[in-house]
């Protein structure tokens, strides 16, 4: 089953452009077992933070590279940049299809929610049923739950600009497409959103 992985970088200020291209020579590099995907600068949220989200076409390579990652003196080629580091690790709701390259933003909204415990598989359920028709509105690049750490899900949504990105939201509500149905009932209310915009070697763009 494939794997995705997000990467947080808390890096210091001004050093976007070096950290970006450092990620990107490392993720081409033979040693990364991941595909790169996703490359961000948050925006709104928590700020000087760089968001990398890969692909892994197993649970076995994601905890492979975890291991490199872990025990490397310079992490994404970061070092030098950045003063924090988490690691996370996702599977995708079943029925999502695999993440690939695409121009559908420039604002990404990343979401992350914590459930209620029994949540996971309800939660699953309701989001198949509503995505489709929620997707009328705007694209969702992936929904996936947490396979370390607390319970939680995570979703990623492009747009083209925060107005459509606010349009999308009302509208989808107006419509009774979105949230799904039972689908906030199993949520707790530690929730948290960034938005944040593609570096240039981001695929997702």
């Amino acid at each position: 089953m494939k794997r995705y992985e997000i990467a947080t970088l808390t890096i210091y200020m001004g050093t976007t452009a070096k950290a970006a291209d450092a990620v990107k020579a490392y993720t081409d590099s033979p040693e990364s077992k991941g595909t790169l995907l996703g490359c961000w600068f948050s925006d709104i949220g928590q700020l000087n933070q760089l968001i990398i989200f890969r692909g892994f076409d197993s649970a076995e390579d994601l905890e492979a590279e975890r291991e490199n990652v872990r025990r490397s003196s310079n992490p994404f080629g970061c070092a030098e940049f950045m003063t924090n580091m988490s690691l996370e690790s996702y599977a995708p709701f079943p029925f999502m299809p695999a993440v690939t390259p695409a121009e559908e933003g420039p604002i990404y909204e990343i979401r992350t929610y914590q459930l209620k415990q029994g949540g996971l598989e309800p939660t699953i359920d309701a989001w198949e049923k509503a995505v489709p028709k929620r997707s009328e509105f705007s694209p969702l690049t992936i929904a996936m739950y947490a396979v370390d750490g607390s319970q939680r899900i995570t979703h990623i949504w492009p747009y083209s600009s925060l107005e459509e990105r606010t349009k999308a939201r009302m509208d989808s509500v107006k419509a009774g497409a979105w949230p799904p149905v039972g689908g906030p009932d199993w949520l707790e209310l530690d929730m948290k959103s960034t938005v944040a915009t593609p570096t240039p070697v981001s695929p997702l763009k």
